[in-house]
């Protein structure tokens, strides 16, 4: 390629005047992100620039913070405690009635009632009379 010294040389020692404007853009924002304790985002960081009167585009400042090595602060993960259906699934043998004239009369399951030493001793108890139905 064929070019006069000249040009060459004003090519060279030329400044660059969107690395300049990018200098300066890039200074304000490292500023909200220290003020604001490394915790802002791209977006809250653009805003933050179009509040303090700069125009400049989010994917400018997402480059920007990005080449910087800026990164806000992700929210921590929410904890959830559902594992899942856990147990056992008791069979449907009184079809959901669980209406009953006297106390002990109907229990949930019938491994419920034989586990629970005092149920099932106040079930026997009232096995004796004739009231418990399901032992």
């Amino acid at each position: 390629m064929h070019m006069a010294k000249s040009t060459y040389y004003f090519e060279i020692n030329r400044n660059d005047i969107v690395a300049e404007r990018n200098q300066e853009v890039l200074e304000e924002i490292k500023n909200i992100f220290e003020e604001n304790k490394r915790r802002y985002g791209v977006r809250r960081v653009h805003q933050e620039l179009i509040n303090r009167g700069y125009q400049v585009n989010h994917k400018r400042v997402q480059r920007l913070m990005h080449e910087s090595g800026l990164a806000g602060k992700r929210p921590k993960e929410k904890y959830h405690s559902y594992k899942g259906q856990v147990g056992k699934i008791a069979d449907n043998i009184i079809g959901r009635d669980f209406s009953t004239t006297s106390p002990l009369q109907k229990c949930p399951t019938i491994e419920g009632c034989r586990s629970n030493n005092m149920i099932a001793s106040m079930c026997q108890t009232k096995d004796r009379i004739g009231d418990c139905s399901h032992t």
